[in-house]
């Protein structure tokens, strides 16, 4: 199993290259769509995905539980995904989710500003400082987005394996150079480690489910690191902030629910009285 992120500036042919990757490579192809669709299916409203897809949320927004339960159902969107095979993600913080992969090839596209805004004016059929109004909020949303909800500089080349400028490139050639990376570093070897530790992290978002939205147990910043034994079952360690030991020993007994769950240790810090807005 292997996994392309594509992040790009608007007006960048970002989906037009996923696309053309996607079938060169013979790889499912995930866009906004697809994970709306997917996230729709646990019961979370379309209004709500809104106000978070892409962009910093504003101030109420942010101290809403929709903000906690949009990224916790993104990831869960995202883990199953990827879990029915080889794939190509475009946005939405992909990147920053599978970072922990063995290999996950992330790609950013960029543009020369003049030739993104005569993209901008022919699709939106408006003026140069329309156009250039547009990708300014472009850019600025999905600056906010990743710094909101991932922490991370979104434009920082650093953050991706390969950087390609689109403004002359088109995106069937863009394709192929990042088939080309592809091939290069990702091998059946490292398919397998993927495919190991995808299932360690799709059962850890299982459990945080299970705690959290089953159980309804108020662990603060709660997080489940797996550890697939060669039994195919996984340690787990629980991490997070609690208001009481009742509540830890709640939480590890809940994590053992689980199929797949041989053990489970917790790392759950106790402070008596934390609260964080609801």
């Amino acid at each position: 199993m292997a996994i392309i992120t594509i992040s790009r500036q608007l007006a960048s042919l970002g989906d037009e290259t996923a696309n053309e990757l996607a079938k060169l490579l013979d790889y499912r192809f995930v866009d906004k769509q697809s994970l709306e669709e997917r996230i729709k299916s646990y019961g979370v409203a379309g209004h709500k995905l809104e106000k978070y897809d892409e962009r910093k949320p504003s101030f109420f927004a942010s101290l809403s539980q929709d903000r906690d339960d949009y990224l916790h159902y993104l990831k869960t969107a995202m883990l199953t995904e990827a879990g029915e095979g080889s794939c190509v993600f475009i946005g939405r913080g992909a990147a920053a989710v599978f970072k922990n992969m063995p290999v996950v090839l992330s790609v950013f596209l960029v543009a020369p500003m003049d030739i993104r805004c005569e993209r901008v004016k022919s699709y939106f059929h408006c003026d140069d400082k329309r156009a250039r109004q547009i990708i300014e909020q472009s850019d600025r949303d999905r600056l906010g987005f990743h710094r909101y909800f991932f922490d991370i500089d979104w434009r920082d080349s650093s953050n991706y394996h390969i950087t390609l400028n689109t403004g002359n490139l088109h995106p069937s050639i863009a394709a192929k150079i990042i088939k080309e990376l592809r091939d290069q570093a990702i091998g059946s070897d490292v398919e397998a480690q993927n495919t190991k530790r995808l299932k360690e992290m799709t059962l850890g978002q299982q459990i945080i489910h299970h705690i959290l939205y089953e159980k309804q147990i108020p662990i603060h910043f709660l997080e489940a690191a797996v550890d697939l034994q060669s039994n195919a079952d996984g340690e787990v360690t629980l991490f997070g902030v609690a208001n009481s030991q009742a509540l830890v020993e709640a939480a590890v007994s809940a994590a053992r629910d689980l199929t797949g769950v041989s053990g489970v240790r917790s790392e759950i810090q106790v402070v008596q009285e934390y609260s964080v807005m609801p």
